[in-house]
């Protein structure tokens, strides 16, 4: 693994603009960043990411089943007890996940080490998925990287094949909140997705959707929609009015409800404790638990945060190292050893591992400036250099 200068392609921004990619610059400043790539060999991404991805959603998969029938899992999950029954529920039903993104620590040096998993919400999917790819078409196409340079990313075509599969007959809605860039992007390209997949559907704002008499959700016109996936994490939901239907409800969810058991750091604790010593895990426990104290250098991490919010960094003696604000840390932390994103010229990648269905799909990198990856990450592309 290194970091290469591969400069920026002329006219990108214009580009980006006739392939949608609205949200390539964020309240301005950058967030797509082609001036420099990652660059891997096959064996690192077979060996290194993609299998140690494929084994870790085993693993969780195998912990979602026990913890819907277990209530004290669910309790130490910070789930509230209303939702225990739907999210049971849910996974009985065997209702069927869409995609998810495994976060590791990896410089390509030692075993991955698994940071989170964003189980439930997680963006930066079209970019992933399409533009990073039109990245490496045009480079090689323009003779700007090595001829038989490729991509781990087949995360486009994995969507659309598990959308068609998964997809119940009817009106699929897609809804996030559109007043933001990036929520409305990864919406409305998997509603793109889904159009490909042969489903009917209709995009909208959270605000528009609306419950029938008969328990169905709809939009504005009241027409039953079938399925939704909403950009909006289910520990949410479940606080409002829109939570207190699902359960009756005969729309189904992307993701579904049982997700919540995964999209929770909670979980890390958990793992260590099914898999301890597991090469690609990190030593973590509830913060209550009492073994918190042998771990050393560790990370502080709130239940449910996203984007670095409220996680801080603390030395073997216990020092803040760094730290970032936000909202979350009510419903409880974790401890989780730390394993300090690797350094290249003075920036810290941090790889996304996509899931698709139950498979490995493709890779991300999201790039910053100092050890904890937040909203202000940039993206960098990647390519698997040729053997």
């Amino acid at each position: 693994m290194r970091r290469i200068a591969c400069g920026e392609r002329p006219g990108w921004r214009e580009i980006a603009r006739e392939a949608g990619f609205a949200f390539h610059t964020i309240d301005g400043a950058p967030y797509w960043d082609e001036s420099h790539a990652y660059a891997f060999t096959l064996t690192e991404i077979e060996e290194a990411l993609e299998a140690p991805s494929a084994e870790l959603h085993a693993l969780c998969l195998a912990f979602a089943g026990d913890a819907v029938e277990d209530e004290r899992i669910l309790a130490s999950l910070a789930i509230p007890e209303p939702a225990w029954d739907t999210v049971r529920a849910s996974w009985h039903r065997g209702d069927p996940s869409l995609y998810g993104r495994l976060d590791f620590s990896y410089g390509g040096t030692g075993p991955a080490k698994l940071l989170e998993y964003n189980a439930d919400t997680p963006t930066a999917l079209y970019e992933t998925a399409v533009f990073q790819w039109l990245w490496l078409e045009q480079g090689l196409r323009e003779g700007r990287l090595p001829p038989g340079s490729d991509q781990f990313n087949a995360v486009h075509e994995r969507l659309i094949e598990q959308l068609s599969k998964i997809a119940p007959p009817g009106l699929f809605a897609f809804a996030a909140d559109t007043s933001g860039p990036e929520d409305l992007g990864t919406a409305g390209y998997l509603q793109d997705c889904a159009v490909q997949a042969g489903c009917e559907t209709i995009l909208l704002d959270l605000a528009q959707i609306g419950l029938r008499a008969d328990g169905a959700f709809c939009g504005p016109d009241e027409r039953a929609f079938a399925a939704l996936f909403k950009l909006y994490p289910w520990e949410w939901a479940f606080q409002d009015a829109f939570g207190a239907a699902v359960a009756a409800s005969p729309t189904r969810f992307i993701e579904p409800p049982w997700k919540m058991v995964l999209s929770n750091k909670g979980l890390l604790a958990h793992l260590w404790a099914r898999e301890p010593n597991h090469p690609n895990l990190l030593p973590a426990f509830f913060e209550s638990d009492p073994t918190c104290a042998s771990l050393g250098a560790s990370v502080r991490k709130p239940l449910l945060s996203r984007e670095g919010a409220n996680v801080e960094l603390f030395s073997a003696q216990g020092t803040r190292l760094a730290g970032e604000p936000g909202p979350y840390g009510a419903e409880g932390f974790i401890r989780q050893g730390l394993a300090e994103l690797p350094c290249f010229d003075g920036r810290r990648p941090l790889i996304g591992a996509w899931i698709v269905g139950d498979a490995p799909a493709g890779l991300c990198i999201r790039e910053s400036d100092g050890p904890i990856t937040g909203d202000g990450a940039l993206f960098v592309p990647h390519l698997i250099e040729p053997a």
